[in-house]
């Protein structure tokens, strides 16, 4: 059996597409080695990114080991892309060499094929023939090869909804897109939506802005996490432990005191309906839906890391068991915050990580914060002659985007809880928080077989992760009977 070069063509842009979905990689026409090494520099970016972000975070300059992690990264990656420039020039000259050129065929006067440009009236008619061409379709060009060719997710779902009726399958979701679910329908699990849409509702649920870009957190490929952990102190009496010693004497010996730290992945997901009508206003529909299930989902995962049960979703370090509570004071009115309040939280997180912590309150909070100061005088008098500031506002004496309460920033949050109530405000240092993700971060698909009596479209966004508290316990102290935390937060008033 013999096939024409059209049919070769699309037999051959068929394989492709099952091989690259049979790895996980877009099946764009092109050798599925270029599509490895795209996924490879984008993960080798977000790690550069993920860098910065946590050296932002932490109020830092970027350390000698940080910059030496940024320039393998970017070594790596314009070592990938000589290496796709290399395959797509071989790619082009062979699809240059396959493409059928326009058949011509003589005229049965034997008169010369008609100048295409000529004037159309001045042109002779060809008798009892017709010039034939094949054409390859083409996918429509213009846009960013990360979205498929698509120029945003309204546009992208038209496509979707046309090939799902059977009014023809746009090319650009044959060639820019992973997988489908039948030819012509994508009724079998839908059409995966192009990376350019995925990377913009992840900037908004994992980007600078939001609480889990503070954690410290991994991707993984297991829905299950188990790593080792030590929580023994330099003052305490386990794990590995230094002696003094006389001369020629037996030396004491010591071990490490592991424990295990496991955790489990748990779904977080946004299924977003959105109607034809909606659709037809592309503009507002590509920014609404992103937006909005990117907001939600940040939420969601940010109500997690703070409130969370552990039973279907993250352990919240409210509800852990190394939260630390500072008491009231005595006289203390109901639905306030005082000075000393904030004293004796920064008290109570270890030294170490306090120039890494954060305040976390609830909105309200604010307007006692402005109002918060120290009185000082002499130590042996009552009498006191002066004030410090304890909080100051954004862009006040630091010129930081955030108001900040001894030095560190103040993040206002719908998580914590109202005035007056536990985890109204917490002293926060979000790195003792892991937070394990699935690899590749946030998946994305559409379909509109789910409410399709209702000419509604479907969006579905989905995030595998899990998280707790490093510390399973607060840490004892070797002076004093406080212990310490790395999340405090003051009792109920």
């Amino acid at each position: 059996m013999s096939f024409s070069v059209k049919e070769q063509w699309a037999l051959r842009q068929a394989a492709l597409a099952a091989f690259a979905a049979a790895f996980g990689v877009r099946a764009d026409g092109e050798d599925p080695t270029i599509a490895v090494h795209i996924a490879r520099q984008e993960e080798l970016v977000a790690d550069s990114e993920a860098i910065i972000a946590r050296a932002k975070a932490e109020s830092r300059p970027l350390s000698a080991e940080d910059s030496k992690a940024i320039a393998f990264n970017s070594g790596e990656v314009e070592r990938l892309q000589g290496e796709i420039d290399t395959l797509r020039t071989v790619a082009a000259q062979r699809a240059r060499l396959v493409e059928p050129q326009p058949r011509q065929v003589p005229s049965n006067s034997g008169d010369p094929r008609p100048d295409p440009d000529a004037d159309p009236t001045q042109r002779p008619q060809a008798r009892g023939t017709h010039l034939q061409t094949t054409q390859l379709p083409q996918p429509r060009g213009g846009y960013s090869r990360d979205n498929g060719g698509f120029r945003d997710v309204s546009e992208f779902s038209h496509a979707v909804r046309r090939a799902a009726q059977g009014s023809g399958l746009d090319q650009r979701l044959q060639n820019a897109l992973s997988t489908y679910g039948s030819e012509g329908v994508g009724a079998d699990g839908g059409f995966a939506v192009p990376p350019e849409f995925r990377r913009d509702i992840q900037v908004l649920v994992m980007g600078e802005e939001s609480l889990f870009a503070r954690c410290d957190n991994n991707p993984t490929d297991s829905n299950v996490v188990t790593v080792p952990t030590d929580e023994t102190t330099a003052w305490g009496t386990s794990g590995v432990r230094a002696y003094w010693g006389a001369e020629a004497g037996t030396m004491t010996q010591s071990k490490l005191a592991l424990k295990e730290h496991t955790t489990r992945l748990h779904k977080l997901h946004a299924l977003v309906p959105m109607t034809e009508e909606l659709m037809e206003d592309a503009p507002l529909a590509a920014a609404l839906i992103t937006k909005k299930a990117g907001e939600q989902m940040q939420f969601k995962l940010t109500d997690a890391i703070i409130n969370g049960t552990g039973v279907g979703q993250p352990l919240g370090f409210m509800n852990a068991p190394c939260l630390v509570t500072v008491s009231k004071e005595s006289s203390q009115v109901a639905d306030t915050i005082h000075a000393k309040n904030i004293a004796k939280m920064w008290a109570r997180m270890p030294g170490a990580v306090r120039s890494k912590a954060v305040w976390l309150v609830n909105q309200d909070v604010e307007p006692q914060m402005m109002e918060l100061g120290f009185q000082v005088g002499p130590a042996d008098s009552g009498t006191k002659t002066g004030g410090s500031l304890v909080y100051v506002p954004p862009g006040g004496l630091s010129g930081s985007p955030f108001g900040t309460i001894l030095g560190r920033p103040v993040i206002t949050t719908e998580a914590c809880a109202a005035i007056g109530d536990l985890g109204d405000i917490v002293f926060a240092f979000l790195g003792g928080y892991f937070a394990p993700f699935k690899q590749g971060g946030i998946k994305n698909s559409v379909s509109m077989h789910l409410w399709f009596d209702q000419d509604t479209t479907a969006f579905k966004w989905t995030l595998r992760v899990g998280g707790q508290p490093w510390l399973q316990a607060a840490v004892s102290r070797k002076n004093g009977s406080n212990t310490l935390s790395h999340f405090v937060t003051l009792e109920a008033r």
